[in-house]
């Protein structure tokens, strides 16, 4: 897979309105996916699918804690990546008022 690809995959993975959620919920930190399954308002089958596309994506990792397996951000970068798209859009709502 080519740079292009692999960005396109990342964007591609994150463009979802449930795959967003989830990175919201990990931006302070690892959870557990029974937390996650608590939050987001999906079958469990659901939530795996989508967490199997962020992963393969290498958005995000996870790792079995006990019996339990953790999901966290991969990178710190996609915290940045997420700031970076908020303040974009912030600054469009703001000249949207000032018009």
């Amino acid at each position: 897979m080519n740079r292009d690809e692999l960005l396109v995959k990342i964007f591609k993975a994150l463009g979802h309105p449930i795959r967003f959620k989830i990175i919201k919920y990990l931006l302070d930190g690892p959870k557990c996916v029974c937390v996650l399954n608590q939050d987001i308002e999906f079958s469990q089958s659901n939530l795996s699918q989508h967490l199997r596309i962020l992963k393969e994506a290498g958005i995000v990792e996870s790792e079995k804690v006990g019996l339990n397996i953790h999901y966290r951000l991969a990178d710190e970068q996609v915290k940045n990546l997420i700031h970076i798209v908020q303040n974009i859009i912030e600054n469009k709502l703001k000249r949207y008022e000032e018009e």
